[in-house]
């Protein structure tokens, strides 16, 4: 079976499930690749636009020229946290956070060194789980902040839960999306994800998001990025095959399992 691994960067719409990569063997772009030859772009399939305003916490990780690679979100005036591979050997002077922007050629919002990069130090790859970074800010930022999942919140993870998943990634077009697209996708079963993937799914350390005939999707370069149930960050956008293709739902780091983790990194 081809797995995508990490869906870095997108929300696209379901005419590009057609021809989303699927193919095993992708290395996994990060700040020190080059966009024209990074093989895999997340997008937010079956997306729309949204305003910054409703989603306060959600960020895009850039380059020093601004080329936007991933998403996530802030945890603390000074934290992000992201997916591990959008930032696992990377140096924090390599990558910038960019808050309260939606449009990514616009100037509003407020754009920020990293100081620090926490990655899981048990993450391999995205597919064998623990896939989870939490970047230190080298200053505040004054945009509201989002509540973390506990491991006790089973109910925010029951099936069926609807959950918005936000990202800049690649659109319609082929392009990546010059504003923040948002899409709501039904949280699944263990089952229906084991069913999908098999054993490289871990319930422990991921949920899996999507319908059942596909069509809306995170996708590449939405990596890193919230996955929000109830206004709680329950998830972070991972891996999955392929984009919105029938019965391959995407899979998204379970944040309640690392949310001890992410608080001790929150309180260094």
């Amino acid at each position: 079976m081809a797995i995508t691994l990490p869906r870095l960067r997108t929300l696209l719409g379901a005419s590009l499930a057609a021809v989303s990569l699927s193919v095993t063997g992708f290395g996994v772009a990060t700040a020190a690749d080059d966009p024209a030859t990074d093989p895999i772009e997340t997008r937010v399939i079956g997306g729309e636009r949204a305003s910054i305003d409703d989603y306060p916490y959600t960020v895009y990780l850039a380059t020093s020229t601004g080329f936007q690679f991933c998403g996530g979100a802030l945890v603390a005036p000074d934290k992000v946290a992201t997916a591990a591979h959008c930032v696992d050997g990377d140096s924090p002077s390599s990558v910038d956070v960019v808050a309260g922007r939606e449009d990514k050629q616009g100037t509003a919002g407020e754009v920020v060194g990293v100081t620090d990069i926490w990655v899981h130090p048990d993450y391999v790859t995205a597919t064998s789980g623990e896939d989870v970074a939490v970047l230190t800010l080298e200053t505040s930022l004054p945009y509201e902040t989002i509540d973390l999942a506990s491991s006790a919140d089973d109910a925010l993870y029951a099936q069926g839960n609807s959950a918005t998943v936000l990202g800049w990634g690649t659109t319609e077009t082929g392009s990546s999306s010059r504003y923040l697209l948002e899409a709501v996708v039904p949280l699944t079963s263990d089952a229906t994800c084991s069913d999908a993937y098999g054993s490289s799914y871990g319930s422990d350390s991921m949920i899996c998001a999507g319908y059942p005939e596909g069509g809306i999707d995170a996708c590449q370069g939405d990596s890193g990025g919230p996955l929000v149930v109830d206004g709680v960050l329950v998830g972070l956008t991972s891996w999955g095959r392929g984009c919105a293709q029938a019965g391959f739902p995407g899979v998204y780091t379970r944040v309640g399992a690392y949310t001890a983790d992410i608080e001790a990194q929150i309180a260094s």
